[in-house]
């Protein structure tokens, strides 16, 4: 009592009435700590965000990319207006947008991080690999408790398999970005050419060998010779379905700890069948079934070049990238009257599946510094963005000045006004919750991507998405960083494209040795370290 009462400053008295108000002191004490004391989770906030009245200031990094029309800026658009109208001034609350250079989005980001104070409440990143960093040092907040008291549109919205990206050591350290559509790869094929020979289209690995061995020998195209058969690049979207269609099935043990992720991508270089997929490859070569400098095609410049020449007879590629109104199959149509690309799913494994990667289930990593004190308001203005249809209106505009309804479904309006075409000119860099539009349902955002084409290749587009979602193969997820991945991954995905290219390149009778070597020294200049950090985390996770 002695000290409690030198603590409120009330003078001892004798009595009644002196402990009446000592006691009252004390009571009045504990309100104004209740009121005025920060709470860790919430970085200062009441649970009903700005519950004071007295008008906050929440601040949101947010993509310069240079690309603002006249009389917009990326920090006052009619998306950062929108944002203010129908979240921030109901709430009280300044939304104050802070630009940061996409080209120098990590570099940036990793001053203001460092900064402090003048770091914005809401930071994002692409590079898992700096999210990972940041949570490890303890630089964001623990979102779990905040998400479920705060954020029950935005929990909803992402869901279990997103959100379960954003966590570290079993901690809520980001919420990622929800993508709307994990295919990945399709394949294509010159159908004129298989009708010019009287062929059906290969359904297996083995019956596309025949069939390539059919385009190089006769010439359906009349290159002259030029036919480039198979497509091919040292880019994923060319290589990967191959290679993932011979890998045998395996073991969620064998999955976890054999395959290694570098940079964004799991490789199954160690998983079996990896060595009989590059063995195929050297077949192909050395038979002049693909394309002869594929390993100097690091950005598919050339195979772009030959397939619009109409060279080239099947390739792999990124699902919709062919059909886009200045794609390759308009070129190749422009150039070769009469050319018809087919898509197809040719690939197959042992199962008679015709297995190829997804995308993870995110795009950007959405993060909350730890020294933020906007917590509580940072995360309702994320669940305000999943409520309602503001997520909609963010990513599609006005209907009749930016879209149509078709079946439910929005179709942007081919020339809309200047000032409609203004409206949404940065919505992926300001509806942050989401990779690609969302519609509610995996399918109808397909959908959305094909009533976006060029109509005479929706159906097609329809086609390559379809099989893109087809036997797909999802990316292994640790509930921590590998840090042998961070360190060697690079180094090592220009080795893996060494024993690509050099393997399939090689005699015949030089494929074993030279696998070997390469292998050999694959791991001993890091993949053994990640096998055994891999092996190590998954004993960890399972037990």
């Amino acid at each position: 009592m002695e000290r409690a009462t030198k603590r409120t400053g009330v003078k001892r008295r004798s009595g009644r009435k002196a402990i009446m108000l000592v006691a009252l002191a004390i009571a009045c004490s504990l309100l104004v700590a209740a009121c005025g004391g920060e709470r860790p989770e919430s970085g200062g906030a009441e649970s009903g965000g700005n519950a004071s009245g007295k008008p906050v200031t929440l601040k949101i990094e947010v993509f310069d990319r240079g690309n603002s029309p006249a009389g917009s800026s990326v920090t006052n658009n009619y998306l950062t207006r929108y944002a203010q109208d129908n979240f921030g001034t109901p709430n009280n609350i300044k939304l104050e947008y802070v630009p940061v250079p996409r080209s120098e989005e990590v570099k940036k980001l990793n001053v203001l991080m460092a900064s402090g104070g003048d770091v914005p409440d809401i930071v994002f990143t692409y590079d898992s690999g700096t999210f990972y960093r940041y949570a490890q040092q303890g630089g964001l907040a623990d979102l779990g408790e905040l998400l479920d008291e705060h954020g029950p549109n935005l929990k909803a919205f992402l869901g279990e398999e997103t959100l379960a990206y954003g966590r570290v050591y079993g901690k809520q350290y980001a919420l990622p970005a929800k993508r709307s559509h994990l295919g990945k790869y399709a394949s294509f094929i010159r159908q004129d050419w298989l009708d010019a020979l009287g062929l059906p289209v290969p359904q297996t690995t083995e019956e596309l060998y025949e069939t390539l061995k059919a385009f190089k020998e006769k010439d359906p195209g009349r290159t002259g010779g030029k036919t480039i058969p198979l497509g091919m690049t040292i880019a994923p979207a060319q290589y990967e379905p191959l290679i993932w269609s011979f890998i045998k099935p395996v073991t969620e043990e064998q999955r976890y700890t054999l395959t290694q992720q570098l940079g964004s991508r799991d490789y199954p270089i160690l998983l079996p069948g990896f060595k009989d997929a590059l063995q195929f490859m050297n077949k192909l070569y050395n038979e002049g079934l693909i394309s002869p400098d594929f390993g100097l095609d690091k950005d598919k410049t050339k195979l772009n070049e030959d397939v619009s020449k109409g060279l080239v007879g099947f390739f792999s590629e990124d699902d919709m990238n062919p059909f886009y109104a200045d794609g390759v199959y308009a070129t190749l149509q422009k150039n070769v009257p009469g050319a018809k690309l087919s898509a197809v799913d040719v690939y197959t494994n042992e199962e008679g599946k015709h297995p190829k990667p997804e995308y993870a289930p995110i795009g950007m990593y959405i993060m909350i510094p730890k020294s933020s004190e906007r917590a509580v308001e940072a995360i309702r203005y994320l669940d305000w963005m999943a409520s309602g249809d503001h997520l909609f209106h963010m990513q599609n505009g006005v209907e009749g000045e930016n879209y149509t309804l078709q079946d439910g479904i929005p179709v942007m309006i081919a020339n809309p006004s200047e000032e409609a075409k203004n409206r949404l000119y940065n919505q992926g860099d300001m509806a942050i919750i989401s990779n690609g539009k969302q519609l509610g349902d995996p399918d109808k955002n397909v959908e959305a991507y094909v009533l976006g084409m060029p109509e005479a290749y929706q159906e097609e587009t329809r086609r390559a998405l379809t099989i893109s979602r087809t036997d797909t193969i999802k990316p292994v997820l640790f509930d921590k960083p590998i840090e042998a991945q961070a360190k060697y991954g690079t180094s090592l995905l220009e080795k893996f494209n060494e024993i690509f290219v050099r393997t399939t390149m090689v005699k015949p009778e030089q494929f074993e040795s030279t696998y070997e070597t390469m292998m050999k020294d694959y791991m001993a200049s890091g993949g053994q370290a990640i096998l055994d950090e891999r092996t190590e985390a998954y004993r960890e996770m399972t037990e």
